[in-house]
């Protein structure tokens, strides 16, 4: 007896499902990629479940999908017998998208569909795809190992609704059935479908099976034929694969309809026997910056899947590589957990992680523009690098690009050996300034004296930044300092340095009168040596965080430290030179609100500062 119940779509299924089958796509027969490859991974599935407990097969002999066009019905059926699925995991799985990069999905498609290809894959919602050709789809499943009574049959016309029917099925895997629009004909053509096999999934390593073709007015039974190469891709010579053969493999791996920027194809053997085939892609994936967000590396023993997605195979500031590994010295009943620690893997990643390196080394010397693109891309993931991998961190380091107020634009393309060569023989330190955006650190009034000297400063606005300068601090030798912290080396010759002292000391009374004005704001009021031009500005103390980073850990709903800045004056300024004059409040309190904004701080009291500079003016 079989139960049948009516379910809604989660609100941003049906938004998908709309966009899918009434906007315009340049790639229909995508659906097939889609449907392909997630009846090869519920294979995979089956075979590393099944080397624990064989009796999950059931007897099966062959591992396969099937794919049966019906010109007749309409129909194309796609057939596994993969790992299945339970009534739950069909509605966790199709009835709800649970991951946080539906909503940037949704808007990609609304602004970008030319994409659309691409962006399906991306995001990981390939099922839906099914409703760009299909007025309605049929999906059926068992998970191995269940009851034959526990299977569901799972309908939905894709229009808000789905049903659920609890229904026995004698074989185990899933079979999904599209009814092709009208429109859509032209995918039950059997030479349609076989090509677009051939174009996106001949390197999957299950075997995908149709009807042969039969010989006009046969009478002979039906036999299916293997329509793809099901090879291990890259366990071949690599001397007899050609750079397009790469591409199109990388594309049916990642689904990415760009070629990589490069590829590492290496066989190792000895007392390790691995091989790996590892790819650095052009563009960065949606989800690079997503904390749930996995690797892209797909583990195989001796050709078996074991497993994806494991951050024991590549670091974390390397989580953009995609790519295979394959070896004969890992047990293959290896589970996530004992993956964790296990010498094999560990002597793998540590050898890809120096591969790639080394590759990134020779694209920046080598090709720079084309290391410009992957910079462009992956910048702010290496910089974790230089903190998180400490046994690479000069190597690291070395890969790293930055603008700086001898950059031409915004674009990051200097690097600290070029900074150290161009530096004077008397400075001692690489110099920085950190602000929330590219033009706050450009017009930064910190960089006043350096500009003033002809000194090349770092501007470093990427989030990850203030991260990485607290935990990298030394290049070759030369200590790594902001330019808003501490005090600065003396810049000055001796007669400025003379001037600068006597020109201090006709303004004691007015620091001090200044600092009880500002004592609940500030630590001390001060002299500056940055300052030409501002009157005045924010310092931190050498050990204490930044404005920017107090910022930055605030918008993260971090507990901020209380700290109060050093508020440096400019003497030469007509503003403060009133003030040596006579100690007015409320220009004290423009001059540090002045100071608080141009380092791209919040006024506590916006309205209050407006009345202080009105009455300024006045």
């Amino acid at each position: 007896m079989t139960t049948k119940q009516t379910h809604s779509f989660q609100t941003e299924v049906s938004q998908l499902l709309h966009l899918m089958i009434h906007s315009l796509y340049s790639n229909k027969e995508i659906f097939l990629r889609e449907l392909v490859s997630n009846a090869s991974d519920a294979v995979d599935k089956l075979k590393f479940e099944s080397l624990s407990n064989d009796t999950l097969v059931e007897g099966k002999e062959s591992l396969q999908v099937h794919i049966d066009v019906d010109k007749e019905a309409g129909t194309i059926t796609i057939t596994d017998n993969g790992i299945g699925m339970t009534q739950t995991e069909v509605m966790e799985n199709i009835g709800t998208i649970a991951n946080s990069g539906t909503k940037k999905f949704l808007q990609s498609l609304d602004k970008k569909q030319a994409e659309d290809s691409n962006l399906i894959g991306q995001f990981g919602v390939g099922f839906y795809a099914s409703f760009i050709v299909a007025d309605e789809v049929v999906l059926t499943t068992r998970k191995a190992g269940d009851d034959k009574a526990n299977g569901t049959i799972w309908t939905s016309k894709g229009e808000g609704e789905y049903s659920l029917e609890t229904t026995t099925v004698e074989d185990f895997g899933t079979k999904i059935t599209l009814h092709i629009k009208d429109d859509e004909k032209e995918f039950l053509d059997d030479y349609r479908l076989r090509g677009i096999i051939s174009k996106y999934s001949d390197h999957i390593t299950v075997p995908i099976m149709m009807i042969k073709p039969a010989a006009e007015d046969s009478d002979e039974a039906i036999e299916y034929e293997m329509i793809n190469k099901a090879n291990a891709f890259w366990m071949q010579d690599k001397k007899e694969l050609k750079q397009e053969d790469y591409d199109e493999f990388y594309k049916s791996l990642t689904y990415d309809f760009e070629a990589p920027l490069a590829q590492l194809h290496n066989r190792v053997e000895g007392k390790l026997d691995y091989t790996s085939l590892l790819f650095i892609p052009a563009k960065a994936p949606f989800d690079m910056w997503e904390p749930k967000r996995k690797g892209g590396i797909k583990l195989y023993a001796k050709r078996v899947f074991i497993m994806e997605d494991n951050e024991e195979l590549m670091p974390m500031y390397l989580r953009f590589v995609k790519g295979v590994i394959d070896t004969a010295d890992l047990s293959l009943n290896v589970s996530r957990e004992i993956l964790q620690g296990n010498k094999v893997v560990d002597t793998i990643r540590k050898a890809s992680v120096s591969r790639i390196l080394k590759e990134l080394e020779k694209m920046a010397k080598n090709k720079p523009e084309k290391y410009a693109t992957f910079w462009k891309e992956f910048g702010m993931v290496m910089k974790e690098g230089v903190v998180e991998d400490a046994s690479n961190k000069d190597k690291i380091a070395a890969l790293l690009r930055f603008s700086t107020t001898k950059s031409d634009s915004e674009a990051q393309s200097v690097s600290l050996a070029e900074y150290i060569e161009r530096m004077g023989d008397d400075q001692k330190d690489i110099y920085y300034v950190t602000a929330e955006t590219f033009a706050a650190a450009k017009g930064s009034p910190h960089l006043e004296i350096f500009k003033q000297k002809d000194i090349e400063v770092l501007l470093l606005s990427d989030r990850v930044d203030e991260w990485m300068v607290n935990n990298f601090n030394e290049f070759e030798g030369k200590q790594l300092k902001s330019i808003a912290k501490g005090d600065l080396e003396d810049l000055d010759s001796k007669e400025e340095k003379k001037e600068k002292e006597k020109t201090a000391k006709g303004f004691k009374k007015t620091l001090e009168e200044m600092q009880k004005i500002l004592e609940n704001q500030v630590k001390e009021v001060k002299i500056s040596n940055r300052l030409s031009e501002s009157p005045s500005c924010l310092v931190a103390d050498e050990n204490e965080m930044g404005g920017n980073m107090e910022r930055i850990m605030a918008s993260l709903g971090q507990d901020v430290p209380e700290t109060k800045p050093i508020l440096e004056i400019n003497p030469t300024h007509p503003l403060v030179e009133k003030l040596k004059a006579k100690v007015d409040e409320n220009l004290v309190n423009v001059l540090f609100d002045q100071a608080v904004l141009s380092e791209g701080g919040q006024l506590k009291d916006p309205a209050e500062f407006v009345k202080r500079m009105n009455k300024l003016i006045n």
